[in-house]
């Protein structure tokens, strides 16, 4: 068994957990309303425009020149994303200059917050922990929730969509870089950091999730 299966078979109940949160599995089957997908980009905004200097920061971190070229060529890929969901707010009647000057919910900031802390105070590798968590939810989720979302608004073309759909099945390259990457390493330790680091992305991405899902105006929406 290769690492990253052993990653995947380790956190494979932390995987489940998270794809029984009642608003992703309502959302994946039935889409939500428009207001709630504002919301839902709101607190990816907050999050993805830490994406690139959470990976300036682990490459600052670690003397892994394998890792750090890596991190190089993921933080070229990732530069700027943020600015696809406010291209996204903006087309579907929101106000982007809004969620840019705002700040995500408390479960986002908790969660960028320990990413942040995690590459300071446990590995640089911990944040490997979060890429396998968010890029491989995006990959499997990303279209089968634009689909959900385009067909509960009426929709019929992809505007709107573009943080989902160059998230989705367009970004499998990415998860095959994240294997190959994962793969070259051989110490325990390393390995054990990026396993337990994926189960506590899992639990604190799917905080994000959970609180939406148990806000009174939003709630109903799914």
């Amino acid at each position: 068994m290769s690492f990253y299966e052993q990653l995947v078979a380790e956190t494979a109940d932390s995987r489940d957990a998270f794809l029984s949160i009642p608003l992703v599995r309502n959302t994946i089957r039935n889409g939500a309303d428009r207001r709630l997908y504002l919301t839902f980009l709101t607190e990816a905004y907050h999050h993805v425009k830490h994406t690139f200097p959470l990976m300036a920061l682990a490459a600052s971190r670690t003397s892994d020149e394998r890792y750090q070229d890596a991190l190089v060529e993921y933080m070229e890929e990732e530069r700027g994303h943020e600015k696809w969901i406010l291209d996204d707010i903006r087309i579907l009647g929101g106000d982007p200059e809004t969620v840019r000057n705002g700040q995500g919910g408390p479960a986002c900031r908790i969660m960028v917050g320990y990413a942040y802390y995690a590459i300071e105070h446990v590995s640089p590798y911990a944040f490997l922990g979060s890429v396998h968590v968010l890029e491989g939810m995006s990959v499997l989720l990303a279209d089968q929730v634009a689909d959900a979302m385009k067909a509960s608004l009426g929709l019929e073309s992809d505007a709107g969509f573009t943080y989902l759909r160059t998230h989705g099945s367009l970004d499998t390259e990415h998860v095959a870089f994240f294997q190959k990457l994962v793969d070259g390493f051989d110490d325990r330790n390393t390995q054990r950091i990026i396993i337990d680091n994926a189960t506590i992305f899992y639990r604190l991405y799917g905080s994000i999730f959970h609180d939406l899902g148990a806000r009174p105006e939003l709630s109903h929406a799914a």
